[in-house]
């Protein structure tokens, strides 16, 4: 069984935004050399998450017009902490924080529209997603 760990850095020009990050994955999924396994993507981050779905702009415009629907900037008790981003851990829970992937032959092995997503929810910051990749 081998290993390989990686990172990807993002600093989002907008506080919401998602970003595609299927190229870096399979690139990363390459450089690992593993041919059979899993890709584990993971968002360092409390206020960002990992989506996988289709490369639609409408799409992804009615994503965050639901997480906001769902989770509204309000007023949050996690705000009496001093913070101000309530609903950025709240869309972020409903993302989900990682996926896990299939590796197969060498490559991603995802479904014909399936892309890989980096949502922000609350960016305009240096924050970090960790790729492992395990298998042989």
């Amino acid at each position: 069984m081998k290993t390989f760990t990686d990172y990807l850095w993002f600093n989002t020009k907008n506080e919401h935004e998602i970003v595609n990050i299927t190229e870096q994955i399979s690139a990363l999924v390459a450089k690992s050399g593993i041919k059979e396994g899993f890709c584990l993507v993971s968002a360092m981050h409390i206020t960002s998450g990992i989506w996988v779905n289709d490369e639609e702009s409408g799409l992804k415009q009615d994503v965050m017009e639901w997480l906001e629907r769902l989770a509204p900037v309000g007023d949050y008790k996690h705000h009496k902490t001093g913070e101000t981003n309530g609903d950025a851990h709240l869309k972020r829970t409903l993302v989900h924080h990682q996926v896990v992937l299939p590796v197969t032959n060498g490559e991603l092995d995802l479904g014909p529209w399936e892309q890989v997503f980096y949502m922000e929810f609350d960016g305009q910051r240096k924050k970090r997603v960790v790729v492992k990749i395990i298998g042989e």
